[in-house]
């Protein structure tokens, strides 16, 4: 894998993350295809929004269709038929979420499939050897996230185990067509996450990541422990802010130097009915909505804003039809895509705290 850094305005940066399977500009925002499909869409659909990076999760990948399938298909590239970049993560947040289903030691941890309930487990090793034989370009090291709220002594613990998983994920590593990143995690503490930057950063990987924050804690926390952290973080390699996707928030985390973004904030709340526009959320089942003719977004230009109504998407939505997930997500997806566009381009003109203002201005007064 290859980054370079082309731009920079204040701490906000401009670049190009080369991968085995292409390119992205970043900061870039990569939809979420958890089990190798992004929910109401086509892949055709991702690369003509101009997606070049998408995400999918070891866990769920592990569990359906399993490393077999995947192996005897070629890898997850070819099972999908996607031909741009891939990057997993490890699971290590879905198998958290489990619960009393699993149980953490040293070793990795065991847990219970939440599909019928058969026992296994996951390693760092593991992890790796998962994402390197399904080809992607960019895996995650497994990692405990820490939850929220947690005392000082679990967050210690946690981001003291984390490094420990980091440095096992490296010696495992058996080939450079699978980059590999590591995550910083350690909870709302800030000399918990600076000591995990310290011990990771030295260290041979590809990129780096910002682990455990979104997971419940107050927004000023999130923004702080951000500021806080990407600065720190290896100049030279991209920085990843996991798990992050709301609109203010990419534009906050932009301006402290972070590059890449996941979230299934666009594709769940296009299947609920709320749309991102560039006047703000709007929810298209509201009852207000029955009558209006106008598009979505009269700035947009993707295929819903150019072809449907509102009054149109809300009859969908509220007859249960599959194409209101189908167009509502086009939607969604394509204001991402449109958003993080600017955002470069801002960067690149040095322009981009002055772009910052007034999307903020714009959409705080249409709520």
């Amino acid at each position: 894998m290859e980054f370079k850094v082309l731009a920079k305005d204040g701490s906000a940066r401009y670049g190009l993350l080369k991968g085995t399977h292409g390119v992205t500009e970043t900061p870039c925002f990569m939809p979420v295809g958890t089990l190798g499909a992004v929910k109401s869409v086509t892949w055709r659909d991702v690369k003509e929004m101009g997606y070049s990076l998408v995400l999918s999760n070891v866990y769920h990948l592990y569990l359906r269709p399993g490393l077999d399938i995947l192996r005897e298909a070629g890898g997850l590239h070819k099972f999908v038929n996607w031909d741009g970049l891939i990057l997993t993560d490890s699971g290590g947040f879905q198998v958290f979420s489990l619960g009393k289903l699993m149980k953490i030691t040293e070793d990795g941890i065991e847990f219970r499939s939440h599909i019928d309930g058969s026992k296994h487990f996951f390693s760092p090793e593991f992890v790796v050897k998962f994402e390197e034989e399904i080809g992607v370009d960019i895996g995650m090291v497994l990692d405990e996230c820490t939850p929220y709220p947690a005392t000082y002594e679990y967050a210690k613990h946690s981001m003291e185990r984390t490094v420990r998983w980091a440095l096992r994920s490296l010696r495992a590593r058996t080939t450079d067509k699978t980059a590999i990143f590591a995550i910083v995690q350690g909870g709302v503490y800030e000399d918990l996450r600076l000591k995990c930057v310290e011990l990771l950063s030295p260290l041979n990987f590809d990129g780096f990541a910002i682990g455990g924050l979104s997971v419940g804690e107050p927004k000023k926390d999130m923004y702080r422990i951000t500021r806080l952290v990407a600065p720190q973080l290896p100049e030279d390699k991209p920085r990843y802010l996991m798990g992050v996707g709301k609109p203010e928030d990419i534009l906050e985390a932009v301006s402290c130097g972070v590059d890449m973004f996941d979230c299934v904030i666009p594709t769940r709340n296009a299947r609920n009915g709320t749309l991102f526009t560039s006047q703000g959320k709007i929810n298209i089942k509201a009852a207000k909505y029955k009558n209006d003719f106008s598009p979505v977004d009269p700035e947009c230009d993707c295929y819903t804003c150019r072809n449907f109504s509102r009054a149109y998407l809300r009859h969908l939505y509220v007859s249960g039809e599959i194409n209101a997930a189908i167009l509502n997500t086009i939607h969604n997806l394509h204001f991402y895509a449109r958003l993080m566009e600017k955002i470069r381009e801002s960067i690149k003109s040095g322009t981009f705290e002055e772009f910052k203002r007034a999307f903020m201005e714009k959409i705080s007064s249409s709520q």
